[in-house]
């Protein structure tokens, strides 16, 4: 099934003006176009879409991720440096989640400490009423 930029702009809430930048920068040298030069996404198309969201969305940048998908357009030559690309964008998400989790710890120790402190403030100010 081939879908429309306007579909496929529905289907994976991006901004057809995203789509058609994502396609000027290479992430997307797969879409077929008609003879009147109108966008026809395929599947496949729609899955390297979804790719390309999760390694933009997880901190790779647009560069990174045209360099992945020429790898890609390469063929299966370029599997080992792709798979230790994404290795090596794994190990980055994961330190990032990890440093996020240490923050998320602090938030939630001060949220304790402020709860308290203004637990401790309202019992003082209910019994000098």
């Amino acid at each position: 099934m081939d879908y429309s930029i306007k579909q496929v702009s529905e289907k994976t809430n991006l901004k057809a003006h995203v789509l058609r930048y994502y396609e000027r920068e290479g992430l997307l040298p797969f879409v077929k176009r008609s003879e009147s030069g109108i966008r026809h996404y395929s599947e496949d198309d729609l899955e390297w879409l979804g790719l390309i969201c999760c390694l933009k969305n997880t901190g790779m940048s647009i560069k990174q991720i045209k360099d992945f998908v020429k790898l890609s357009m390469e063929g299966e030559v370029t599997l080992k440096q792709r798979c230790d690309m994404l290795q090596e964008h794994k190990k980055s998400v994961e330190e990032k989640l990890e440093e996020m989790q240490r923050h998320l710890l602090k938030v939630s120790h001060k949220i304790e400490y402020f709860t308290s402190q203004y637990e401790k403030y309202s019992a003082a100010a209910s019994s000098e009423s």
